[in-house]
């Protein structure tokens, strides 16, 4: 693994729900231009200026990574591009950051939500790189899960409902009325050899009626 990683690993030793200590930091960078912009312009469309200074902030600190040094490229996701590290214990998914609409806060909050949630599968953010698309994206690393097969979408709803996650429009997305996880479809979930579900990329949101018209406009039983 690339000494820049391994630097990174050594460093923050935190609680894998905090997902290391530079999710933690990089927030803090991305809100601290959030609260700015809000001051001076009074809205919180940031995003751009915010994952500048991400860039510039992952740069100087050496939380900057180059691709070549993640492992092998496998796939590419609605939001992700999937590296399977070379020693096959990790993936690591450079996330674009595209379904945060107007200011990367909410992304932070999420990854903490899943690692709430899923923690048998959960994110730890090692820094930042950009993708094939020459886009700046968040690295997550993963742990890389053997299974049989992908869940069914039964399987999928009963494992959540004992989460504590209700159904809502057939399915199309979960909630507890504290945060809304959407897209847990097959692909998503798999069957461990152990026979355990894991849900290794959801789409997590505050929970808010509000959401609705987000979720019809990204899925395809609404957009086809």
């Amino acid at each position: 693994m690339m000494d820049g990683i391994e630097r990174i690993s050594q460093e923050n030793k935190c609680d894998q729900n905090k997902v290391g200590g530079i999710l933690e930091q990089a927030e803090l960078v991305a809100r601290g231009v959030l609260e700015s912009v809000q001051a001076i312009a009074r809205t919180t469309t940031c995003k751009g200026v915010q994952i500048a200074n991400l860039k510039k902030w992952a740069q100087e600190r050496g939380h900057w990574i180059t691709t070549d040094k993640l492992g092998t490229y496998e796939d590419r996701g609605s939001e992700n591009e999937v590296y399977l590290s070379f020693d096959s214990n990790v993936v690591y998914k450079l996330n674009d950051f595209r379904y945060s609409d107007d200011n990367l806060c909410p992304f932070f909050e999420r990854i903490e939500a899943h690692n709430l949630y899923f923690p048998d599968c959960a994110y730890t953010l090692i820094g930042f790189s950009e993708n094939l698309n020459g886009v700046c994206c968040a690295v997550l690393q993963q742990p890389y899960i053997i299974s049989n097969r992908e869940a069914n979408e039964y399987e999928i709803a009963e494992e959540l409902e004992k989460l504590g996650f209700s159904s809502q429009m057939n399915g199309e997305y979960y909630t507890n009325g504290i945060h809304d996880i959407f897209d847990a479809s097959p692909n998503n979930v798999l069957v461990g050899i152990d026979g355990n579900l894991y849900f290794i990329d959801t789409i997590i949101y505050r929970a808010s009626v509000s959401n609705i018209n987000t979720y019809r406009s990204l899925s395809p039983k609404y957009t086809m």
